[in-house]
């Protein structure tokens, strides 16, 4: 059994993957709250929603590696 102080690959993984998800979510309010505030700078907007995509990318990529494949 590992220490409390130990985390093995997977925990780090978990961790890794909720910073991902709570940043997502920060920037799906802040893109909703450019479009929702007038007139948007068009610019911050596009690179926002950019860079909300990368994290979803990464967010797959680690639940790709946590789920195991069903289809053997």
């Amino acid at each position: 059994m590992n220490a409390p102080s130990e985390m093995n690959f997977e925990d780090m993984l978990r961790i890794r993957l909720e910073v991902l998800r709570r940043e997502h979510r920060d920037l799906d309010e802040a893109i909703f709250a450019l479009e929702t505030g007038g007139r948007p700078d068009q610019l911050t907007l596009r690179r926002l929603k950019k860079q909300k995509l990368a994290l979803k990318d990464q967010i797959v990529k680690l639940e790709d590696q946590l789920i195991p494949d069903i289809i053997a």
